[in-house]
C-alpha cells in the first residue's frame, strides 16, 4: 500500500515542467478555476436580480401610496369636520358622514392590499424612526410619551413612508427652551 503524501520513487518519471502533460493539466485547472469563478458570478448575479426584484415588488408602489395617504388624510378631515350632534340633527349631513367613512374605509384597505399601513402611537414611547414631535407639553404620562397625533404616519412593507406627527409629553417643571 502506498501513502498519497509519500513522495514517488525515483523510477516514476515526473512530468516536466515544459511538458505537454504539464502544460493541459495547468490549462486544466486554469479552465476548473475559470468555470467556478464564472458559475459562482453567475449565481451572485442572480440572487442580487431576484433580491432586487423583491424590493421593487415591495415598494414599487410607494410614490402612489403617499399621494393616496393625504387623500386619506382629507377624508379623516372631512369626518372630523362634521360634529356628532349636527349628524343627529340632519339626515344629510348623516349620511354625507356615512358616505365619506365609507369611502376612508375602502381607501384603508386598498392601502393595506398594497403593505401600507397606518401607524398608531397614541400613548406609545416617541420613536424618532417612525414620529416627528411637534410640540412637548407638561403631563403626568412619563416623558416621551406620545399625547397626541396630528397627523398619522404610514409604513409600506418595513419601511418607512410618513413619519407620524406627534405631540409628546415633557416632564413637570422641565424646560425645552435652549435659549441663553
Amino acid at each position: 500500500m502506498t501513502d498519497q503524501n509519500q513522495i514517488p520513487p525515483d523510477d516514476v518519471p515526473l512530468p516536466e515542467e515544459n511538458s505537454p502533460v504539464a502544460e493541459l493539466e495547468a490549462q486544466l485547472a486554469a479552465a476548473k478555476d475559470q468555470l467556478l469563478r464564472t458559475l459562482a458570478e453567475g449565481e451572485n448575479t442572480r440572487r442580487r436580480l431576484e433580491k432586487e426584484r423583491e424590493e421593487s415588488n415591495k415598494y414599487a408602489v410607494a410614490q402612489f401610496a403617499k399621494e393616496m395617504v393625504q387623500v386619506a388624510d382629507n377624508l379623516h378631515r372631512a369626518l372630523d369636520a362634521i360634529p356628532a350632534e349636527a349628524r343627529e340633527d340632519n339626515a344629510m349631513l348623516k349620511n354625507l358622514f356615512i358616505g365619506v367613512d365609507a369611502t376612508k374605509r375602502q381607501l384603508q384597505g386598498g392601502l393595506e392590499k398594497f403593505n401600507v399601513k397606518a401607524m398608531d402611537p397614541m400613548g406609545k414611547p416617541f420613536d424618532p424612526n417612525f414620529h416627528q414631535v411637534m410640540f412637548e407639553t407638561e403631563s403626568d404620562q412619563a416623558p416621551g410619551t406620545v399625547l397626541q397625533v396630528m397627523q398619522a404616519g404610514y409604513t409600506i412593507a418595513d419601511r418607512l413612508l410618513r413619519p407620524a406627527l406627534v405631540g409628546v409629553a415633557k416632564a413637570k417643571g422641565s424646560s425645552t427652551d435652549t435659549s441663553a
